[in-house]
């Protein structure tokens, strides 16, 4: 069995933002020269998340209005865990929701998220 690993890092200058990273996991997968397989895809910080679905906008706001109504960020006072210092107790309930990570089919050297 071949394996590869690559960190890919990401800069997000506010709380929070939809990335599409498929560029850059298929050029990770391009190196690694596999050809067949499965890819997985881990957000190594714990309160990003990682998800496979349409890259619109219409969604991402949907997405953003439905965590927030879950777990809205204010007030800050209302989550324990911000007792700590921290103000994003919010940020780890919407990661438990979005997911930490993926794992996509490897067809012909390419990730393959069918028809």
């Amino acid at each position: 069995m071949k394996s590869y690993r690559e960190e890919i890092w990401f800069d997000i200058p506010g709380r929070r933002a939809f990335l599409n990273i498929t560029g850059r996991i298929q050029e990770a997968l391009k190196k690694s020269g596999i050809q067949e397989g499965l890819a997985l895809v881990n957000a190594m910080h714990i309160t990003a998340s990682v998800f496979i679905n349409d890259d619109e906008v219409g969604l991402h706001q949907d997405y953003e209005d439905w965590l927030e109504k879950l777990a809205p960020h204010a007030p800050i006072s209302f989550y324990r865990h911000n007792r700590t210092g921290e103000d994003n107790g919010d940020a780890h309930l919407k990661r438990q929701i979005m997911g930490r990570e993926v794992v996509v089919a490897v067809t012909k050297g390419k990730l393959d998220f069918g028809p």
